[in-house]
C-alpha cells in the first residue's frame, strides 16, 4: 500500500489499548466507519499489564465522572463481547487507626457507596494474617476484569462488527484529515491518538508542554495458598494515599506522613500495595512506580523482594511462588488526563495517573460524543483535566 491513500473513514484511531478501543467502540456504536492502527501484532502495553481492578469509587473530580461512565460500558462489553467480569466490589484493609480514619471520612462523603467493616468483619471477608486488620471497608460498585482477556475480547468483538484493525503498522505523521503509516496514507474526518506513553514520539512538543513523561512499575503474579479466596481486589493503607478520592480526605496527610516515616524504603518505591486474584487462583501483586523521560528495562530485584516480603506479612503465608514478573510503562503527568486537540480534526487522549482501565472507556465515549456534536467535551477539551 506504500504511496497509496485510502479514503472514506470517519474516525481513525492510533493505538489499540483500552482508550483506543473505547474510541473505536464509541464511534462504531454511533454509526461511524472506524479504522484502528497499532504498531504491534497484539496488545502488549499498559492495558494488559495491570491489576484488572476497575476502581471507580476511589476516583475524584472528572476522573470520577469518567469512571462511572466506564462502569456502564464495561457491563455492556461483558454482555456483548464476552469480557470476563466480576461484580466484585473492592475490599480495603485498614491496619492502623489513621487508615480507618480516612475510610470513615470517605464513607461519610460518599453516602451509600462505602460499607465500613469492623475488625471481625474485615477478618471474615479478607484472607489476612490473624490480627492484621483493625477494620476496613467494602466498595460494592467496583468491578474486576482479567486485563489480558478483556482487551483481546473487546478488539475481537469490534473486528467482528466491522471495525478495521491494522496491526504491525507504524504511524509516522498525523495532520488534519490524514494519517501517514508504514502501509500508506489513510484519510479520516477525525483522528484520535491514544498511544499512551508514545505520545512523546508523535507529538513531542505537546508532551513537553503538558509535562508528560513515562512511569515504569514492577508487578508479579504469584501462586500461594490463602486461607480463603480473595473475593475482590484488595487495597491497603498505601492505596489510601494514592487514589484521588481517599487522598482528598483531611486525615490522609497524616497517614501519608506516618507511612513515609515508618517505612522510607517502601515510600521510595512509590508503593501501591494491592492485590487481585485471577480466575485460576493466582494472585497479582504490586506495584512500584518510577518516572522519567525514558524508562530503563532493567528491574531491580530489591523491588520484587520488597513486594514479596509485604505480601507474606499481610497474608501470613510462606509458600509464595513467583509465576511471572513484568514491567509496566504508562504516560504520567501532573493531572489525571491529557485531553488536547493540537489541530482541527486531531485529538490526543491519555490517562496520565495509571487509571486507564478504570476511566478509559468513559473518557473515550466523552470525546467521541463531543466530536460528533453531542457537546460532551466542551468543558475538558484543550488541555489537561
Amino acid at each position: 500500500m506504500s504511496g497509496t491513500t485510502e479514503r472514506g473513514y470517519d474516525v481513525a484511531v492510533v493505538g489499540s489499548g483500552i482508550i483506543g478501543l473505547g474510541v473505536a467502540f464509541a464511534a462504531h456504536a454511533r454509526g461511524q466507519r472506524v479504522i484502528v492502527f497499532d504498531r504491534g501484532s497484539e496488545p502488549t502495553g499498559a492495558s494488559v499489564r495491570n491489576f484488572g481492578h476497575l476502581c471507580f469509587t476511589p476516583q475524584h473530580g472528572i476522573a470520577r465522572d469518567f469512571a462511572f461512565a466506564s462502569r456502564e460500558l464495561w457491563l455492556t462489553l461483558a454482555a456483548e463481547a464476552g469480557v470476563w467480569l466480576r461484580q466484585s466490589g473492592t475490599l480495603v484493609a485498614a491496619r492502623h487507626d489513621d487508615e480507618l480514619a480516612v475510610l470513615d471520612e470517605f464513607a461519610a462523603e460518599r453516602n451509600g457507596e462505602v460499607e465500613l467493616l469492623t475488625a471481625s468483619e474485615a477478618s471474615a471477608r479478607m484472607p489476612l494474617a490473624p490480627g492484621t486488620a483493625v477494620g476496613g471497608a467494602f466498595l460494592p460498585l467496583d468491578l474486576q476484569v482479567n486485563p489480558r482477556q478483556a482487551v483481546a475480547s473487546i478488539a475481537a468483538h469490534l473486528a467482528r462488527h466491522g471495525v478495521e484493525f491494522r496491526y504491525r503498522t507504524s504511524v509516522g505523521s498525523i495532520r488534519c484529515g490524514r494519517v501517514e503509516t508504514s502501509r500508506g496514507a489513510v484519510d479520516a474526518r477525525e483522528i484520535v491518538v491514544a498511544a499512551n506513553h508514545d505520545i512523546d514520539q508523535l507529538f513531542p512538543d505537546l508532551a513537553e508542554q503538558h509535562g508528560i513523561e513515562r512511569c515504569g512499575l514492577d508487578m508479579l503474579r504469584v501462586s500461594t495458598t490463602l486461607r480463603t479466596p480473595l473475593a475482590a481486589p484488595l487495597l491497603t493503607g498505601w492505596s489510601l494515599v494514592r487514589y484521588g478520592g481517599f487522598a482528598a480526605m483531611p486525615t490522609a496527610g497524616a497517614l501519608r506522613e506516618r507511612l513515609h516515616t515508618e517505612d522510607p524504603a517502601l515510600a521510595a518505591l512509590d508503593l501501591n500495595q494491592m492485590y487481585t486474584q485471577l480466575p485460576d487462583g493466582s494472585l497479582i501483586v504490586g506495584d512500584t512506580h518510577y518516572r522519567g523521560t525514558a524508562i530503563a528495562p532493567f528491574q531491580s530485584e530489591a523491588s520484587f523482594d520488597a513486594l514479596l516480603a509485604i505480601t507474606r506479612e499481610l497474608f501470613g503465608v510462606t509458600d509464595l511462588r513467583v509465576l511471572e514478573r513484568w514491567q509496566g510503562v504508562y504516560a504520567s503527568g501532573p493531572n489525571d488526563f491529557l485531553i488536547d486537540q493540537p489541530e482541527p480534526g486531531v485529538s490526543v487522549l491519555a490517562a496520565t495517573t495509571g487509571i486507564g482501565m478504570t476511566t478509559g472507556l468513559g473518557l473515550a465515549d466523552n470525546l467521541v460524543a463531543g466530536l460528533l456534536g453531542e457537546g460532551a467535551i466542551s468543558s475538558t477539551l484543550k488541555g489537561t483535566a
